[in-house]
This record gives C-alpha cells, sequence and structure tokens, in this order.
C-alpha cells in the first residue's frame, strides 16, 4: 500500500468519524462527557447503594422523581421540602415501588429561606443515619418578568431561597463531609446558570452566583479528593417550574399548566443526574437539542451566542408582552393570569 493511500484512507476515516460524533451530537441530550460517562462509566446501580442521600425540593419535579429511582437503588432518603402531604405521599410512593422499608425514609419539613433551622435539621439527619453522603440541593424558584417591571423584592426572595438558602445548608452539612473526608455536594442548577435569556433576571442572578459559589468551593476542598463539589444544569424539564414562577411582584405567580410535551421527560433527566453523580462528575448540562448547542455557544463562542441569544430573546419578550409565557426563547407559550405583570 503507497503512503499516498494510506493517507487517504486516514483522511477518510477521520471524515466518517466527524460526520458520526456530529450526528451524535444533534441527538444528544446532555454534553458530551456527560452522555460518555453514561456509555462507559460507573453505573449508579453500583456506585450508590448504601449511601445516605439527602434531597431538598422533594414534593415535585425533578425531587421527585429523583426520590423516585433513588429508592430503588437500596439508599437511606432524606426528604425536605416545605409541604408535608407532599412529601408523605411521595414516601409512601417510594415504599410501594422501591426498594426501601420505612426506616429508610425521613421525612424532614424544611424552609430553604429559614436559614437559622438548617443547623438543627442537620442534626436530625446525622442522629437518625449516623453520616449524609450526598447532599443535593434541588429546592428552588423561577421568575417571568420583565427586569425593569419587577419588584425589588422579587430578586431577593429568589437570592434568599435559590442562593443563600442553598449556600446556608450547604455550609451545615459540609463540617461534617470534611470530618469523614468524604462525600458529595450536588447542586441543580439550571443552564440559565451558564447562558442568559430576557425575562429571568433574577433567576439567572441566582443561578449565576450558586455557579460562582460551588466553583470556588470545589477548588477550596482540593485538599480533600474524596469530596466532589457538582453542578448539574438542565434546561426545560417536565415540573411545575413556570406556573410557579415569580412575576412582577412577588405575592403573585403564573399560576397555570403549561403544555410540556417539548420538554425533556423528568425521569430521563434525573437518570442522567444519577449518572453524574455515579462518576463523580464537576458540571453537566442536561438539555435536547437546540438549547445544548446554544449552552455551547456560550461556553466557547460567546459572540455568536449574544447574536443568536438577542434574536431569540426580542420574540421572547415580545410574546411576553401579548399575554404569553413560557420557559424557552420562543417555542411553546401559554397565556399568563397575571396580566398585570405585563406593562
Amino acid at each position: 500500500m503507497s503512503w499516498e493511500l494510506l493517507l487517504w484512507l486516514l483522511a477518510l476515516c477521520a471524515l466518517v468519524a466527524l460526520v458520526v460524533q456530529l450526528l451524535r451530537f444533534l441527538r444528544a441530550d446532555g454534553d458530551l462527557t456527560l452522555l460518555w460517562a453514561e456509555w462507559q462509566g460507573r453505573r449508579p446501580e453500583w456506585e450508590l447503594t448504601d449511601m445516605v442521600i439527602w434531597v431538598t425540593g422533594a414534593s415535585s419535579g425533578i425531587g421527585e422523581e429523583l426520590a423516585y429511582q433513588l429508592s430503588k437503588l437500596g439508599v437511606s432518603l432524606v426528604l425536605s421540602a416545605r409541604r408535608v402531604q407532599e412529601l408523605e405521599r411521595v414516601k409512601r410512593k417510594c415504599l410501594e415501588n422501591g426498594n426501601l422499608k420505612e426506616k429508610d425514609i425521613l421525612i424532614l419539613p424544611l424552609d430553604l429561606t429559614d436559614r437559622s433551622s438548617h443547623e438543627a435539621a442537620t442534626k436530625v439527619v446525622l442522629q437518625e443515619f449516623g453520616k449524609i453522603d450526598i447532599l443535593v440541593n434541588n429546592a428552588g424558584r423561577s421568575q417571568r418578568s420583565l427586569g425593569v417591571d419587577t419588584s425589588l423584592d422579587v430578586f431577593k426572595e429568589l437570592i434568599e431561597l435559590n442562593y443563600l438558602g442553598t449556600v446556608s445548608l450547604t455550609l451545615c452539612v459540609l463540617p461534617h463531609m470534611i470530618e469523614r473526608k468524604q462525600g458529595k455536594i450536588v447542586t441543580v442548577n439550571s443552564l440559565l446558570g451558564i447562558i442568559s435569556a430576557p425575562l429571568s433576571t433574577g433567576y439567572c442572578a441566582s443561578k449565576h452566583a450558586l455557579r460562582g459559589f460551588f466553583n470556588c468551593l470545589r477548588a477550596e476542598l482540593a485538599t480533600y479528593p474524596g469530596i466532589v463539589v457538582s453542578n448539574i444544569c438542565p434546561g426545560p424539564v417536565q415540573s411545575n417550574i413556570v406556573k410557579n414562577s415569580l412575576v412582577g411582584d412577588v405575592q403573585k405567580t403564573i399560576g397555570v399548566d403549561t403544555d410540556q410535551s417539548h420538554k425533556m421527560a423528568t425521569s430521563r433527566c434525573v437518570r442522567l443526574m444519577l449518572i453524574s453523580m455515579a462518576n463523580d462528575l464537576k458540571e453537566v448540562w442536561i438539555t435536547d437539542q437546540p438549547f445544548l448547542l446554544i449552552t455551547y455557544l456560550w461556553q466557547y463562542m460567546p459572540t455568536w451566542a449574544w447574536w443568536l441569544t438577542n434574536k431569540l430573546g426580542k420574540k421572547r419578550i415580545e410574546n411576553f408582552k401579548n399575554g404569553l409565557v413560557g420557559f424557552d426563547l420562543n417555542f411553546n407559550h401559554i397565556k399568563c393570569q397575571n396580566k398585570t405583570a405585563h406593562k
């Protein structure tokens, strides 16, 4: 075989590999590191058994589904949220469909904005199970309103809940993990902790703050390689996040159900989260196209990302002013009941 033919074959192989990777990317629902871990990495069924896992925001959405999937792995669960009746419902379903017994699940009501209660809550968990292997910071709230029309109280509420509440609980759990020299701190952030989109000024601010805090905390814990700090950044996922989003007034929410057929199934998002936890990934992006592509643009080609965001953002703002609200940049929208949110 001549050198010229060999070079042509190598070039052809490289081209085929590039095309295959492009096709995989177009069908991807997570960043490439995460999907590699799904294919070749450690399984949650191997890595997460016999652990004590504390999940906040466990009464609905991602937190609820996380409880269901974890209950099948033989873990001990701590379920926290403000709504005790909903937590009891989740617990019953975990016992019915999972592999846990009554003693394996602790219902621990918790209001993240009541930071004075976090230390006592942490002690309750340690008294019950003796350790905390994984803290999943999942609780949070979103926003749909123009920044100029939004009360400062809305920004304060989002910072108190999404950022300060999460940081406070983490700092209560962290000394225990440092003492044991092991543990995982998993924070459910958002793609809006990486990118920015109109109508989410307060939400973006709180999620950007979370990402900055936990990235810095990870660097500070470099001398404790057994403590893993992970940022989970989902895109549009089927949940009540839009329905419960604050608008211009802290007392008002969107308050209506949305068509969620276009969003990622909660079960798929949580499965990818578990894979991330099993493989100790530091940051993962969980979303379908085109949001995954937009996130890569924001990360590696910000000038192009700004151009695209401005194009889509103008349409999103126009729809919002016309009484339409949606999680996405402009794909699916629903009527908003709170007309006072628009001026």
